[in-house]
């Protein structure tokens, strides 16, 4: 079985800077996942937004999650079950606008910590989409652009917690899917297993890293790269042991962002471009119902709505 590919950002300012972009390239086309170490954002904010989400998830989530087991007698459960998932969650939006203020229960030290986070995943975000852009002989700052719409990309994050399952073979945590959007940036237990990817066919285990940042490409850069690069199935498998942390950021397209294939990744005929244009809020709506289904559907249903949206952006 092959490694899961790790990167090493330190490695992106020496002698190593081909060899590591060869390795975000062979990941973007062949995983659609990967794993980042010395990508700048420091241990101790991490600890602390580790320490802090634990805390929260114990003082105001965790009876909360008790009662929803209860209430739909899930301990009890004696076949599959594929209508919800095993995961206690929360989400706060970063861009265009934070309601981090507005979320009740959270304690101000928490509300601090998580915006200096968003700032450093931000910039951690940007960053990728560049090395991304590089990668693909697209102009610096052309996926950033594409992204932006009128008012800027959409960024937010899910705090999930996924507790011991008394019956892991029953219910997942989280079902398999392929994301939505653009780039994700996933800060996740490092104890804790059950993140898994689906590779050749095989589900393949995501493995806890301490304080490294885990990238995966959503449906929006698969249709951007006109299909070289890959939004991929993944899921949460539950455990009977063990509390697993999960902080999965998400930046998005703006609402109002075209997104199609980039012209310089369609060749000159036209033929080659399988991919769909569309508004990004057009998909999301579409993506809220059809989640837990493969995404071809969804493509096909954005090539029949399609309007005409003037040219593929060649910036």
């Amino acid at each position: 079985m092959e490694n899961f590919p790790v990167v090493d950002m330190g490695k992106l300012n020496n002698e190593e800077r081909a060899a590591t972009m060869e390795t975000i390239k062979d990941a973007c086309e062949n995983w659609g996942f990967f794993e980042l170490v010395n990508h700048g954002i420091s241990i101790e904010l991490m600890d602390t937004v580790e320490r802090l989400t634990k805390e929260h998830y114990k003082k105001c989530m965790e009876q909360r999650f008790r009662e929803m087991v209860a209430s739909k007698g899930l301990e009890s459960a004696q076949s599959e079950i594929n209508d919800l998932d095993w995961e206690s969650t929360f989400f706060m939006r970063h861009l265009p606008d934070s309601n981090i203020s507005e979320i009740p229960d959270l304690d101000q030290d928490y509300r601090e910590v998580m915006k200096n986070f968003a700032v450093e995943l931000e910039k951690l975000a940007e960053l990728l989409l560049d090395l991304l852009c590089e990668n693909l002989g697209l102009e610096k700052g052309y996926l950033k652009k594409v992204f932006y719409g009128s008012k800027g990309p959409n960024f937010g994050t899910k705090v999930s917690n996924y507790p011991p399952c008394p019956k892991p073979e029953l219910i997942k945590g989280l079902r398999a899917h392929t994301d939505a959007g653009g780039i994700i940036l996933l800060f996740q237990d490092h104890k804790v297993s059950g993140l898994q990817l689906l590779k050749d066919g095989h589900w393949i285990d995501v493995p806890p890293m301490r304080h490294s940042i885990v990238i995966n490409l959503g449906d929006q850069l698969e249709v951007i790269t006109n299909g070289k690069y890959k939004s991929v199935m993944h899921r949460v498998i539950t455990q009977t042991d063990g509390n697993r942390m999960s902080i999965a950021s998400f930046y998005n397209p703006g609402n109002d962002a075209v997104i199609a294939p980039a012209q310089a990744l369609v060749k000159e005929d036209e033929t080659s471009q399988v991919y769909p244009k569309f508004v990004f809020d057009d998909y999301m709506k579409l993506y809220a119902g059809l989640k837990f289904q493969s995404k071809e559907p969804r493509f096909e249903a954005m090539k029949s709505s399609s309007i005409n949206l003037g040219p593929i952006a060649t910036v």
